[in-house]
Parts: structure tokens; C-alpha cells; sequence
């Protein structure tokens, strides 16, 4: 762990190599009047609007919407099968039926999906009550960028079925509205934060905050039935193609990387701002995937309380997008890919921003968070599915 002490409280930081917008970033942070102890940096951190994607933010009486993010309650969720092997055969016809049934990019559904599987709306909520119809036909839809679907084989000897995705539109909704209503808030202490710091926020208690708050949680709540929607279609497609009644499944792993929660931290309730980083409370079992090609990871927290009980979210870009399709070589990411044997999504030249090429390496990142999980299950890639 590395400490930065420019600021008013200090930056602990898993890693070494962050890039100098990011670190500007977490040290904006940690100049913040209501900002708690110390800023956590995961090994996975890179540069995002506001607050570094990989950072950990503890707030005394305020929530900022740009800490929580543009896609709320995106996470990661997974299933071990009872299988130990299917071939190549049956997997490029799960993943032609996968490409099916699941939405890719930004397609929804033709027909909105049952209100039965959507959260419940209780309380004030304005843009989710705007938003609900469109979101029934969003929900069970993958999204683009980073998600993906993953069939994976562990080194337990099973195999496992993968699902990252988020909030969709009414997450990035949710959002805007309330960072726009944060933006707006003009006081003497709000004059005294830099516009260009993007962390415009609202008082925890205040109307604004509780309304804001409220909506968050319901994405957080969508993100997740998101994910068991496409997760339970998943699974019958694998039951279909794996021979129906002899393949079984876990129990659902979940867990979310992008919102805020109260939480109790050296001795104080705080707002902790989870940005592209996961809870890794001592015991609790998570997820780590890695970039397309590369590992993910089956882990469990250590409740380390200098990363206030957080680890990384994934690998974390070291490109972006743009640079990534410019830089790398398609040649080159489509041979990594090919020699391992992996049914992957790399199909052209702009598929580049999301090749492994254009991520850090996961292992490093998991070795530089030793003190914040342990595996359980290192889950290699045998079929990915991406918009």
C-alpha cells in the first residue's frame, strides 16, 4: 500500500502505476471539507468523471452522485454448474442462442418483460416512475461496453457461467438527474469546490439526498433483477444444450461495484461511495473478472478496514477506448485469443476497446490486493459473449 499526503486527509493506494488523472482525482478527493479518514484507491483504478473508477470514498453527511457513477449497481454475478467439461460444439450453439434471447448493445426488448420481475417502486420516485415502462424492456438485456456473458471452467474442476452487466438506461438516468439537481445547489460551502472536480453532492438528509438515495437503491435493485433475468435464461440454455436433467447449479453469487451505502467505519456511520470497486467484507464471497481472454476470480473479502473492507472491481483499463482501437493490433489481440482456444466477441477492429490488450494485467492487480481478498476459484475463459 502506497499513502499520498498532499491533501487534507491522506490516499492509500493499491498500486503503483496510477495514471496522473486519476491520482489528480483522488487527490481532489481528499481536499473534500466532508470526506471521512482517508481516500482508498483499489489496484484496478483508472481515471472516470469526478472520482477515479476503482475508488473508495467515505462521506460525513452528503452523497455525490458522480462518486456512485453513471451506471449504478453494476456488478457481476455467477453460477457453478455440476459439469466439468462441454465441448466447443455446444458452445458456439449456447452462445448463437445466448445472442438470441439476451439483447445486445443497445437493443432492448421488442416486447416489455413482466412487472413481476422488475423491484418495487416505494416512496418519491420520480425518474424511475418516468422511466418504468421503457425499463420493461430493458430489463434481462446485457447493455455494451465492458458486459459481457462468460462460460468459464474453474481450477476446482467446474464449470461456471459469468454475467457482468448493470442499471441500463434508468440507472444513467437516475444519475444525470440528480448531478444536474446537485449542480444546482449554490451555497457558500458548494462555492468553495472547484467546478472542474466534478463532484457536485447533496446533503445525505436533505429532500434532495433521501430522493436521490431512494433511486439509487432501486437501480442497485434493477441492476441485480437485470442479472437474474438474463442469468435464469442462461442456465436454460445450458440446461438445454448439456443434457436437461443432469446438469445442476449453485446458488447466485452477486455483487455490485457502483453505489453508495451507510456503513459503520472506525467508529463513525458513513456514506461509502463504492466506484468501480466491491465490498469485501471478511467472509464475504465476490467477484473479479477479468478483461476479455484473461481470468476472473472467485474471492472471498478479508475485511481489510484501510480499503474501507473494498477490493477492485476487475482488471481496469489501461487505454481508452478510442486509444485502444488506435494502438493496439487486431492481428495481434486475435491470436492471444485464438491460441487459448477461447470462442470470443473480437470480430473487427473497433471490438479493440474492449481486447485485453486494453486492460491491465489481472494478475498483477490480484497480487497487489493479497491483504484485501483471497481466491477461492480462479475461473478461466472458455466462450464470451459482448455487444
Amino acid at each position: 500500500m502506497k499513502v499520498i499526503t498532499s491533501g487534507k486527509i491522506p490516499v492509500k493506494m493499491w498500486l503503483d502505476d496510477i495514471e496522473s488523472g486519476a491520482l489528480n482525482q483522488a487527490v481532489n478527493l481528499s481536499n473534500l471539507p466532508f470526506a471521512f479518514s482517508h481516500i482508498a484507491i483499489m489496484p484496478d483504478a483508472h481515471e472516470g468523471y469526478g472520482m477515479p473508477i476503482g475508488g473508495v470514498l467515505a462521506t460525513d453527511g452528503v452523497i455525490i452522485p458522480n462518486a456512485v457513477g453513471v451506471d449504478i449497481g453494476c456488478g457481476m454475478c455467477a453460477v457453478k454448474t455440476n459439469l466439468s467439461h462441454v465441448d466447443k460444439k455446444r458452445l458456439k450453439k449456447m452462445l448463437d442462442e445466448l445472442r438470441k434471447v439476451i439483447p445486445l448493445g443497445f437493443s432492448h426488448h421488442k416486447h416489455p418483460q413482466d412487472k413481476s420481475l422488475m423491484p418495487d417502486i416505494r416512496g418519491k420516485m420520480e425518474v424511475v416512475e418516468r422511466e418504468y415502462r421503457s425499463a420493461l424492456t430493458q430489463i434481462g438485456t446485457l447493455g455494451g461496453g465492458n458486459h459481457f456473458i462468460e462460460i468459464q471452467k474453474g481450477n476446482d474442476g467446474f464449470i461456471w457461467l459469468m454475467i457482468h452487466s448493470g442499471s441500463r438506461n434508468i440507472g444513467y438516468k437516475v444519475a444525470d438527474h440528480y448531478n444536474k439537481l446537485a449542480k444546482k445547489k449554490k451555497d457558500k460551502f458548494r462555492n468553495s469546490l472547484p467546478p472542474s472536480w466534478q463532484l457536485d453532492f447533496l446533503l445525505s438528509g436533505s429532500e434532495e439526498g433521501k430522493n436521490y438515495t431512494n433511486e439509487m437503491n432501486y437501480c442497485i435493485d434493477f441492476a441485480f433483477a437485470n442479472r437474474k433475468l438474463m442469468m435464469s435464461r442462461f442456465k436454460n440454455i445450458f440446461s438445454d444444450n448439456c443434457g436437461d436433467n443432469t446438469v445442476s447449479f449453485s446458488p447466485l453469487i452477486n455483487i455490485a461495484h457502483n453505489y453508495a451505502a451507510t456503513e459503520t467505519h472506525f467508529g463513525k456511520k458513513v456514506v461509502v461511495h463504492r466506484k468501480g470497486a466491491t465490498s469485501a467484507k471478511k467472509g464475504e464471497t465476490g467477484i473479479i473478472p477479468g478483461s476479455q481472454g484473461s481470468k476472473s476470480y472467485i474471492v472471498r473479502g478479508l475485511g481489510n478496514p484501510d480499503s474501507f473492507e473494498s477490493c477492485s472491481h476487475g482488471a481496469g483499463r489501461k487505454m481508452g477506448r478510442k486509444e485502444a482501437v488506435r494502438k493496439l493490433k487486431f492481428d495481434d489481440e486475435l491470436y492471444k485469443l485464438e491460441k487459448q482456444g477461447i470462442l470470443h466477441s473480437l470480430f473487427r477492429k473497433k471490438d479493440l476497446d474492449e481486447a485485453a490488450g486494453a486492460y491491465k494485467d489481472i494478475s498483477v492487480v490480484m497480487e497487489n490486493q493479497k491483504d484485501l481478498v483471497t481466491v477461492i476459484v480462479e475461473l478461466s475463459p472458455l466462450a464470451v459473449v459482448k455487444a
